[in-house]
């Protein structure tokens, strides 16, 4: 996995490069933008890293900004800088999502702090990512049948009902559950629930 970035999109000629040069500093990957529209036209998807955007800019702001990463389904952690007055803004960034917020002039201890927060959390959340892509491949590999089962035996169903319901025998039942868990890789019943519902959100 290539070294995560950190994107820093600010229209302030000096925040930016001072913040870049902050970054390197300590030893972070750093890439800034004059704005939303220069960065989203550059090579950030599939990379790892995070995003620094200012809340307030011309054209795209930093709320728009992150809205649009989450209409693109990024996995790239938002935080968002605002200058004196803007908290509001802040608390709907992050109630849409955002990791953190910063108050300019930021602070350079809470900024690189909030980045290894950040960044970790896009670690956790890539990792998610992965298993849920993980099952979803499972579940492609089930028969139609085997897939009505295994819905029915993630409602909770006993075999008797999913035979009355599917209109087989319980003893179809029993070799369909069985193909059923081996495929899913599933050890016991919670952990194909656990599957089925954390696939069934994506």
């Amino acid at each position: 996995m290539s070294a995560p970035v950190i994107f820093v999109v600010d229209d302030d000629d000096d925040v930016r490069e001072s913040m870049r040069t902050l970054l390197e500093a300590s030893g972070f990957a750093a890439e800034a933008f004059a704005s939303a529209g220069n960065f989203l036209a550059s090579a950030w998807e599939g990379r790892t890293g995070c995003l620094i955007a200012d809340v307030r800019m011309p054209d795209m702001d930093g709320l728009e900004l992150q809205e649009e990463l989450v209409r693109r389904k990024a996995v790239l952690p938002v935080i968002i800088m605002t200058g004196h007055g803007d908290v509001p803004l802040a608390v709907r960034a992050m109630k849409a999502g955002a990791i953190d917020f910063l108050e300019k002039p930021v602070d350079d201890g809470l900024l690189v702090e909030s980045i290894r927060r950040a960044l970790d959390s896009a670690q956790t959340s890539a990792s998610a990512s992965a298993e849920v892509q993980e099952v979803l491949s499972r579940i492609a590999e089930l028969t139609d049948r085997e897939r009505q089962v295994m819905d029915l035996m993630a409602a909770g169903r006993p075999n008797k009902i999913i035979a009355y319901e599917l209109d087989i025998s319980p003893r179809t039942v029993e070799i369909h559950r069985a193909r059923v868990m081996e495929k899913m890789k599933a050890k016991s019943l919670a952990e194909l629930v656990r599957m089925v519902v954390g696939a069934k959100d994506h």
